[in-house]
């Protein structure tokens, strides 16, 4: 049965319908759209037909239709009308956001409450980062008798140290020539550089402080992958309890327990680290606790090698344009306010002073 432009257009109406009223949708709903120029027995034929091809549903005998997990794919694929936000809603949003947030995990939690404040629904909030934080700077400092503090400057503009025990007796000069090869070979690699390879090379160079670099090695590559991990927080999650179909006191109770950090890092978004906005209606959704709800979820950047991602969980029968559209624009405003203003460039052939 082929799926025409009338069809689609009936499809788009039911889930629009039934997107505001969380009411089952009859044929005569329909017909009392503006722009639906067809009589109730054509409405009434299309509705069958497409509750025979799975993108409806029937609750009960006598009731109306309602989308099915594949309408609402195909909805979202296909058929959503553009949102676009209000003066309004772009001025609460941004007012929202504007405060600063200079620590990750404190930034995590506001940006969850914020986007479960602007849709209304539980929303969750991933900061990620693997890769792209380097080592910006090594130096050695004596201790005193028989040890030197190590201590590393991050591209991510933080600062760690160890105190090593010196398996050899070193003194200040060898240690700027060791924190000089440091910097010369070490520095800005990605950790997957860090191997056999570049330990031999390090050490055939480094003098007197050779049996220094596997221990000085080690602390670094532990350091950068300390760097590696994933914060995470959901907040909003009784904000289920106003939508109709949590009214069932068990079912809700059920969703608002699946709905923490441990379950939600399960989801493919988060673990996929997806590009743009990803949808997943119902039974695409991995976690079974999760098969009666949508999941909407998009990503931006933080800078510094780390992406944020943000989403919402709520009813297959969610508002996907305007929760898709708030998302974008969260998405957007935060990687601009985590964008560091570009350096000035100092042409060729200056020295960047004034004559």
């Amino acid at each position: 049965m082929e799926l025409t432009e009338r069809k689609k257009k009936v499809l788009r109406s039911v889930v629009d319908l039934y997107i505001r009223t969380a009411e089952p949708v009859g044929s005569k709903a329909i017909t009392e759209l503006p722009d639906m120029n067809y009589s109730s027995a054509t409405i009434r034929n299309e509705m069958a037909e497409l509750t025979a091809m799975g993108y409806l549903e029937q609750p009960h005998t006598s009731a109306g239709r309602v989308p099915s997990a594949v309408g609402y794919r195909l909805y979202v694929d296909e058929l959503m009308a553009e949102y676009r936000l209000s003066i309004d809603e772009t001025k609460s949003i941004n007012s929202a956001i504007e405060e600063k947030m200079n620590k990750v995990d404190k930034m995590v939690e506001k940006v969850a409450r914020l986007v479960s404040q602007a849709t209304d629904l539980p929303a969750i909030s991933v900061a990620s980062r693997c890769g792209g934080v380097t080592i910006r700077r090594f130096d050695l400092i004596l201790a005193g008798v028989g040890s030197i503090i190590v201590v590393l400057m991050l591209s991510s503009d933080e600062v760690v140290n160890k105190l090593i025990r010196l398996p050899v007796q070193m003194d200040e000069s060898d240690l700027k020539i060791l924190s000089a090869l440091l910097n010369a070979t070490m520095t800005d690699l990605d950790i997957s550089a860090f191997d056999g390879n570049l330990l031999e090379r390090v050490m055939r160079s480094a003098g007197a402080g050779a049996s220094l670099v596997p221990v000085i090695m080690e602390f670094a590559v532990d350091t950068l992958q300390k760097q590696c991990g994933t914060n995470m927080a959901v907040a909003g999650q009784m904000r289920i309890l106003g939508l109709p179909e949590y009214r069932d006191v068990d079912k809700a109770q059920k969703l608002i327990t699946s709905l923490d950090e441990e379950s939600l890092a399960g989801l493919p978004a988060v673990l996929n680290n997806v590009n743009g906005t990803q949808v997943l209606v119902g039974p695409e959704n991995v976690s079974r606790e999760l098969k009666d709800t949508s999941v909407v979820m998009t990503k931006f950047d933080i800078g510094d090698g780390m992406q944020g991602m943000i989403g919402v969980v709520g009813p297959t029968r969610m508002d996907y344009a305007k929760v898709t559209a708030r998302l974008s624009y969260f998405a957007e405003s935060l990687s601009k306010m985590f964008a560091k203003p570009e350096q000035p460039q100092i042409a060729e052939g200056t020295s960047g002073k004034e004559e």
